[in-house]
């Protein structure tokens, strides 16, 4: 998988697992992506901040610190498809 596709798929799922902390399917798609980042793209210390508008995804690579900047609606659309769906709501 591509390192930026690989990234905003463990966002998604990161925003959706931090949400919903006893999803565990939610928990264990975020640490399969994170591990794929780390193991096959040399990522580490992965971290993510929203401001304003956007969020701010931030890492180590092997190349040195990186930021990344994405918009709030395509981060958090999967937590909101998620919610819509009421076979996945929570209890």
């Amino acid at each position: 998988m591509k390192r930026e596709d690989a990234l905003i798929n463990w966002l998604q799922i990161k925003i959706v697992a931090d949400a919903r902390p006893t999803d565990q399917s939610a928990l264990d798609t975020a640490a399969f992506f994170l591990q794929l980042l780390q193991e096959d793209h040399l990522i580490h210390e992965l971290g993510y901040r929203k401001e304003g508008g956007r969020y701010v995804l931030f890492g180590l690579s092997e190349s040195g610190p990186w930021e990344s900047q994405y918009p709030v609606e395509m981060v958090e659309s999967l937590l909101i498809a998620i919610e819509s769906e009421p076979k996945y709501n929570q209890s």
